[in-house]
Protein backbone atom coordinates (compact mmCIF):
# COMPACT_ATOMS: atom_id res chain seq x y z
CA UNK A 1 0.00 0.00 0.00
CA UNK A 2 1.15 3.51 -0.93
CA UNK A 3 2.41 5.97 2.14
CA UNK A 4 -0.38 8.23 3.12
CA UNK A 5 -0.02 12.19 3.15
CA UNK A 6 0.43 13.67 5.82
CA UNK A 7 -0.54 17.00 7.60
CA UNK A 8 0.61 19.32 10.31
CA UNK A 9 -1.39 19.30 13.30
CA UNK A 10 -3.85 22.03 13.51
CA UNK A 11 -7.90 21.50 12.26
CA UNK A 12 -8.70 19.95 8.88
CA UNK A 13 -11.52 20.88 7.89
CA UNK A 14 -13.09 17.98 5.38
CA UNK A 15 -16.01 19.12 2.92
CA UNK A 16 -18.10 17.03 1.26
CA UNK A 17 -16.29 16.84 -2.07
CA UNK A 18 -12.73 15.89 -0.11
CA UNK A 19 -15.25 13.51 2.15
CA UNK A 20 -16.47 11.82 -1.44
CA UNK A 21 -12.90 11.50 -2.52
CA UNK A 22 -11.22 9.60 0.68
CA UNK A 23 -14.13 7.47 0.48
CA UNK A 24 -13.01 6.16 -3.07
CA UNK A 25 -9.36 6.15 -2.09
CA UNK A 26 -10.13 3.97 0.71
CA UNK A 27 -12.41 1.64 -1.31
CA UNK A 28 -9.70 1.02 -3.79
CA UNK A 29 -6.91 0.40 -1.23
CA UNK A 30 -9.25 -2.09 -0.02
CA UNK A 31 -10.07 -3.55 -3.51
CA UNK A 32 -6.50 -4.04 -4.67
CA UNK A 33 -6.22 -6.86 -1.27
CA UNK A 34 -9.70 -7.68 -0.11
CA UNK A 35 -13.00 -8.29 -1.33
CA UNK A 36 -15.22 -7.85 1.50
CA UNK A 37 -18.95 -9.50 1.35
CA UNK A 38 -20.29 -7.34 3.51
CA UNK A 39 -19.44 -3.53 5.34
CA UNK A 40 -19.81 -3.00 8.72
CA UNK A 41 -19.92 0.32 9.53
CA UNK A 42 -19.43 1.37 13.36
CA UNK A 43 -21.99 3.71 14.11
CA UNK A 44 -21.71 7.04 14.50
CA UNK A 45 -19.75 8.49 12.06
CA UNK A 46 -18.53 5.04 10.81
CA UNK A 47 -21.48 4.54 9.15
CA UNK A 48 -21.38 7.15 6.48
CA UNK A 49 -18.20 6.11 5.22
CA UNK A 50 -18.82 2.54 5.16
CA UNK A 51 -21.99 2.60 3.37
CA UNK A 52 -19.74 4.73 0.79
CA UNK A 53 -17.58 2.33 0.56
CA UNK A 54 -20.13 -0.70 0.36
CA UNK A 55 -21.95 1.34 -2.09
CA UNK A 56 -18.54 1.51 -4.30
CA UNK A 57 -17.10 -2.00 -4.24
CA UNK A 58 -21.11 -3.25 -4.94
CA UNK A 59 -21.54 -5.28 -1.02
CA UNK A 60 -23.36 -5.66 1.71
CA UNK A 61 -23.49 -2.80 4.26
CA UNK A 62 -24.34 -3.23 7.83
CA UNK A 63 -23.92 -1.44 11.21
CA UNK A 64 -23.05 -2.09 14.71
CA UNK A 65 -23.10 0.80 17.05
CA UNK A 66 -20.01 1.95 19.37
CA UNK A 67 -20.27 4.64 22.02
CA UNK A 68 -18.50 6.57 24.77
CA UNK A 69 -19.91 7.78 27.94
CA UNK A 70 -17.07 10.73 28.15
CA UNK A 71 -14.36 11.55 25.22
CA UNK A 72 -11.60 9.89 27.55
CA UNK A 73 -13.62 6.40 28.61
CA UNK A 74 -13.49 3.34 27.44
CA UNK A 75 -15.65 2.30 24.44
CA UNK A 76 -19.40 0.91 25.14
CA UNK A 77 -21.17 -1.77 22.58
CA UNK A 78 -24.79 -0.41 22.18
CA UNK A 79 -25.68 -2.78 19.04
CA UNK A 80 -23.58 -5.99 18.46
CA UNK A 81 -22.78 -6.89 14.69
CA UNK A 82 -25.77 -8.77 12.80
CA UNK A 83 -25.26 -12.48 12.52
CA UNK A 84 -25.56 -12.42 8.98
CA UNK A 85 -21.98 -11.61 9.29
CA UNK A 86 -21.25 -15.56 10.40
CA UNK A 87 -19.09 -17.17 7.58
CA UNK A 88 -18.60 -13.95 5.18
CA UNK A 89 -15.57 -11.85 4.32
CA UNK A 90 -16.31 -8.65 6.85
CA UNK A 91 -14.19 -5.06 6.54
CA UNK A 92 -14.97 -3.16 9.58
CA UNK A 93 -14.73 0.63 8.62
CA UNK A 94 -14.73 3.40 11.00
CA UNK A 95 -13.98 7.35 10.49
CA UNK A 96 -10.94 7.59 12.73
CA UNK A 97 -8.59 5.86 14.79
CA UNK A 98 -6.44 7.13 17.55
CA UNK A 99 -5.89 4.50 20.00
CA UNK A 100 -7.98 1.84 18.26
CA UNK A 101 -9.94 1.10 21.49
CA UNK A 102 -13.31 1.06 19.31
CA UNK A 103 -11.62 -0.85 16.62
CA UNK A 104 -10.73 -3.16 19.08
CA UNK A 105 -13.63 -3.70 20.24
CA UNK A 106 -15.51 -3.94 17.18
CA UNK A 107 -13.29 -7.01 16.51
CA UNK A 108 -13.69 -8.51 19.01
CA UNK A 109 -17.59 -8.27 18.35
CA UNK A 110 -17.05 -9.33 14.56
CA UNK A 111 -14.51 -12.25 15.62
CA UNK A 112 -17.08 -14.09 17.95
CA UNK A 113 -19.65 -14.32 15.40
CA UNK A 114 -16.96 -16.29 12.95
CA UNK A 115 -16.70 -14.82 10.10
CA UNK A 116 -14.58 -16.28 7.55
CA UNK A 117 -12.17 -13.38 7.55
CA UNK A 118 -11.97 -9.95 8.62
CA UNK A 119 -10.01 -6.75 7.67
CA UNK A 120 -10.65 -3.15 9.00
CA UNK A 121 -10.72 0.31 7.26
CA UNK A 122 -10.62 3.85 8.82
CA UNK A 123 -10.76 7.36 6.49
CA UNK A 124 -8.73 8.93 9.19
CA UNK A 125 -5.60 7.26 10.43
CA UNK A 126 -4.60 9.64 13.40
CA UNK A 127 -2.75 7.90 16.04
CA UNK A 128 -0.53 4.66 16.65
CA UNK A 129 -3.07 1.72 15.80
CA UNK A 130 -2.69 0.68 12.74
CA UNK A 131 -5.78 -0.41 10.83
CA UNK A 132 -5.61 -2.81 7.94
CA UNK A 133 -6.13 0.24 5.73
CA UNK A 134 -7.01 4.22 5.70
CA UNK A 135 -7.47 6.18 3.12
CA UNK A 136 -5.53 9.35 5.30
CA UNK A 137 -2.86 10.12 7.85
CA UNK A 138 -3.04 13.03 9.93
CA UNK A 139 -2.28 14.60 13.67
CA UNK A 140 -5.12 17.39 13.07
CA UNK A 141 -7.99 17.59 14.67
CA UNK A 142 -10.93 16.58 12.00
CA UNK A 143 -13.73 18.60 11.69
CA UNK A 144 -16.21 16.08 8.96
CA UNK A 145 -18.59 17.57 7.34
CA UNK A 146 -21.70 16.03 8.83
CA UNK A 147 -20.21 16.98 12.17
CA UNK A 148 -19.60 20.43 11.84
CA UNK A 149 -23.78 22.04 12.79
CA UNK A 150 -25.72 21.24 15.25
CA UNK A 151 -29.16 22.18 16.24
CA UNK A 152 -29.81 24.48 19.13
CA UNK A 153 -32.70 26.21 19.58
CA UNK A 154 -34.21 25.56 16.00
CA UNK A 155 -31.14 26.80 14.44
CA UNK A 156 -28.40 25.42 12.88
CA UNK A 157 -25.07 26.35 14.74
CA UNK A 158 -21.21 25.59 14.47
CA UNK A 159 -20.81 22.97 17.10
CA UNK A 160 -19.35 24.79 20.37
CA UNK A 161 -16.67 22.83 21.14
CA UNK A 162 -15.54 23.14 17.24
CA UNK A 163 -16.18 27.12 17.13
CA UNK A 164 -14.19 27.09 20.53
CA UNK A 165 -11.09 25.02 18.44
CA UNK A 166 -11.69 27.17 15.61
CA UNK A 167 -11.79 30.33 17.16
CA UNK A 168 -8.32 29.46 19.37
CA UNK A 169 -6.13 28.79 15.93
CA UNK A 170 -7.41 32.58 14.84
Amino acid sequence: MRKSVSVPNGVMEVDWMLFGELCRALALRVAHEYQPEVVLGVAKAGVIPGVVVASIMQCDFASMVVTRKEADADPVLVIGPPPTIRGRRVLIVDETCNTGSTMRLALSEVNALKPSQVKTAVSFKTGKYAPDYHAFETGSFIILPWDREIIQDGQLVTRPDYAARLDALG
